[in-house]
């Protein structure tokens, strides 16, 4: 018996190597996906007129560089943009079956693919939200108990996947009520309880956040006194005002109603009460939208409103063309790494704006709030698409002017998604095996801890520092993932199956830059590779060089 039960048992793992195997080779040598990329959804690229604002934002950038007689880059391959676009919506690289499937796809539609493909993918939603979460409500874990932030961005990224209107998601964020676990937007304001003040929100850094977040200005700066420094212009583009403080505490009186009970947030009606610099007591302050006033004035429906309800359809009003503005930016920002406007939260209310935010902004607001849109037409655009490398001195007024792709370091995220995906040849993503999803999860997490998380500064240019570079080099996740492991690690599986050195090469750069090897570079690794070490010690090498190189850690 004991004999026939160990056979039973060495069969079936006989029948799981060989399957294991033939997946295995199945994935160096091609990839059974389709090859016609998922259709897109009606109502956006089927019937929209999104080319002509690509061509009218082309023609903005050609005006600008035209006048200030920039030459530009050339425009850069499809490898090298379809990267882009993975590290933008996903936070990671492409896997080498993603390489696969667009390089069996006709010339010239790999990158449209590609984008709608990941368009499509939860991992968009889930990235965006974590990204979108930290404008919305920052990077730490908040009060206890009433916060959950894990909650929230969960909450968001399903917003996300179903398309709802980034309009209607800020209208559920600043008009939330009830229990911040049933109903996750609520956290938007239950991060800002102050337990000094009977569990009340605190309007001053949710007027700071509306303002930063979904008005791209920062308002907030005259929460303690008047503009003195022409940092802070509102009024109108006829008649410009230097801001004020009464002009902050008039926003945050909306927030005055919402307070926490037993049913969790709802507005009591409660007035907003502040003493102002100079006066001598407390005044009562009335909620007072700081620009285009007529946009709520003009509008009867709206008077009858509470004050939270007014905000939130003054913020997305479809005139509203600043908090248009500032989503733009912040969403070209998630696609290049940096911002159109500098800083992202800091636009000036009646510019001057760069090349091409005015028309964005217009058509986003025009086109029901579409992110998907939005994203499709920055995708698009000549600026996405020209290299970052050129046969000229590229100087300031060449980046500030867009002309040519500026080279962004990649995220701490960012660097750990593109590790963990480069060393497994299979698309990780929910479809991945729960085990193998889980083991990602604990070692991008692991990883960010070590790296460092840049929190809310979102789009800082911190230079790299020497612990990071050690990380990345001598670091567990590193270490194992370029290990000997035939069973998860993409190094080990090259080495077993790769039909020769060359092929082991292409594959490797496939698997961790997105591209094939130069002939130079495929001609110095194989002679390399001649030097006596074996194939899988040359395979590990070769992975663990390219995923410490500048070239695997940057944005170009």
């Amino acid at each position: 018996m004991k004999w026939y039960q160990s056979l039973a048992r060495w069969t079936l793992l006989a029948a799981v190597g060989l399957m294991g195997v033939g997946y295995l080779a199945n994935g160096l040598s091609g990839d059974g996906r389709s090859t016609q990329p998922p259709p897109i959804p009606k109502g956006t690229s089927e019937t929209a007129d999104w080319m002509e604002v690509v061509a009218d934002v082309d023609a903005e950038f050609e005006t600008t560089w035209t006048r200030e007689s920039l030459a530009t880059a050339p425009d850069a391959d499809w490898q090298t943009v379809s990267r882009r676009v993975s590290l933008a919506l996903i936070g990671s690289s492409i896997s080498l079956e993603d390489m696969r499937w667009l390089e069996s796809l006709p010339e010239g539609t790999q990158v449209d693919a590609l984008t709608e493909r990941l368009l499509a993918d939860h991992r968009f939603a889930d990235y965006w939200a974590e990204r979108l979460g930290r404008a919305y409500v920052g990077a730490d874990e908040g009060p206890f108990i009433v916060y959950r932030r894990r909650r929230f961005i969960t909450w968001l990224s399903q917003q996300l996947h179903d398309r709802v209107p980034y309009s209607q998601i800020v209208r559920q964020l600043i008009t939330a009520k009830g229990i911040w676990t049933e109903n996750p937007q609520v956290n938007f304001l239950t991060v800002t309880l102050d337990t000094t003040e009977k569990g009340r929100v605190d309007p001053v850094r949710l007027a700071a956040r509306t303002s930063r977040a979904f008005l791209g200005m920062r308002i907030d700066c005259l929460q303690c006194h008047d503009d003195f420094l022409g940092n802070v212009t509102l009024g109108t583009n006829s008649d410009p005002l230097e801001g004020t403080q009464r002009d902050f505490h008039h926003l945050a009186a909306f927030y005055s109603t919402a307070a926490n009970s037993i049913q969790g947030i709802r507005d009591d009606g409660k007035t907003y009460e502040y003493q102002f610099l100079y006066e001598d007591e407390t005044e009562e302050v009335e909620p007072i939208v700081p620009f285009l006033p007529e946009l709520l004035t003009t509008d009867p429906a709206a008077e009858k409103l509470p004050s939270r309800q007014q905000l939130a359809r003054w913020v997305t009003h479809r005139e509203n063309i600043p908090a248009a503005r500032a989503a733009v930016n912040r969403v070209w920002a998630l696609m290049f790494g940096k911002p159109l406007s500098d800083p992202v939260d800091d636009i000036p209310l009646h510019g001057p704006f760069p090349a091409g935010l005015d028309r964005l902004a217009h058509d986003f607001a025009e086109h029901d709030w579409d992110l998907r849109r939005l994203i499709r037409i920055i995708s698009h655009l000549q600026t996405f698409r020209l290299d970052s490398r050129c046969d000229f001195e590229v100087t300031s007024e060449h980046e500030q002017a867009w002309a040519v792709y500026p080279l962004i370091r990649l995220r701490p995220e960012q660097v750990a998604s593109s590790i963990i995906q480069s060393c497994r040849l299979a698309t990780l993503d929910r479809q991945s095996a729960l085990l193998v999803q889980l083991q990602a999860f604990g070692e991008k997490n692991d990883f960010i801890n070590r790296y460092g998380d840049t929190g809310e500064d979102e789009f800082g240019q911190d230079a790299i520092t020497i612990t990071q570079r050690l990380l990345a080099m001598n670091g567990k996740m590193v270490n194992e993932r370029t290990g000997e492991n035939p069973f998860m690690n993409a190094s080990s599986q090259i080495a077993m199956f790769a039909t020769d050195d060359a092929h082991a090469v292409e594959i490797t750069y496939l698997s961790i830059l997105n591209r094939r090897p130069t002939d130079e570079e495929a001609a110095a690794w194989i002679r390399q590779s001649e030097q006596g070490v074996s194939r899988r010690q040359f395979v590990e090498d070769l992975y663990w060089i390219l995923i410490n190189s500048s070239e695997f850690s940057w944005n170009h």
